[in-house]
């Protein structure tokens, strides 16, 4: 698999730094697992975040500080832990990245000629948006740009749009300053994992139709 579209240093740094939103930090991970390149940028900026702690002085902490953090912990273990086993992610038999696995993977539902779309629950995070899009050879998405920042990994197949040709592996960042129309490739159906930090902006009248129905 041959990875030509990367995540941006900016994204990288806010993943390493644990501030990036839930729906985004699932998408960077699905990409982070099939590339070198992306992984090692994250080891580095981890390092220089621990460099910045050790040469940080340190703040007097609050008399709960402790408890209240064990408790956090406490909580977030029994929330990714909720059996001795994770089920691996699948949808129609297609396999999913491993960062979906412990997701709840939706039915595949209609959105327009050609295209499928399937929401995907968070169970720590309810109101993560993240959805899978499943479109199939030649189809063409609406025209449209983005309220804040999308982030789309390509699970199988291709398309291509003003940026370029993105394929398997590949993770694509767009923000308010994009617009785009991707076109699936020839050959075969494109499957996506995509998150949102704000909305689609449908361009075309059929767009604006169909926003109720893709619901982002």
């Amino acid at each position: 698999m041959t990875i030509s579209h990367h995540a941006t240093d900016e994204t990288l740094l806010r993943y390493a730094a644990g501030t990036l939103a839930t729906g985004p930090r699932i998408v960077v991970e699905a990409h982070l697992a099939g590339c070198p390149a992306c992984r090692a940028r994250v080891v580095e900026f981890e390092a220089l975040g621990g460099t910045v702690l050790e040469e940080t002085q340190p703040t007097p902490l609050s008399a709960s500080m402790l408890a209240d953090t064990l408790a956090r912990i406490d909580a977030e273990e029994a929330v990714a832990e909720p059996g001795p086993a994770r089920k691996a992610a699948e949808i129609d038999r297609i396999p999913l990245p491993d960062a979906l696995r412990g997701c709840e993977i939706g039915r595949w539902r209609w959105i327009g000629p050609g295209m499928h779309m399937s929401r995907v629950g968070v169970p720590h995070d309810p109101d993560a948006n993240l959805i899978l899009l499943k479109v199939g050879p030649g189809r063409a998405l609406p025209d449209h740009g983005h309220v804040g920042a999308e982030f789309t990994y390509i699970v199988s197949g291709s398309y291509t749009d003003r940026l370029g040709q993105f394929r398997q592996g590949d993770l694509a960042e767009v923000d308010e300053d994009v617009e785009h129309q991707p076109i699936v490739d020839p050959g075969g159906e494109c499957i996506c994992l995509a998150a949102m930090e704000g909305r689609m902006r449908f361009n075309s009248f059929i767009g604006r139709l169909l926003q109720p129905i893709f619901g982002i």
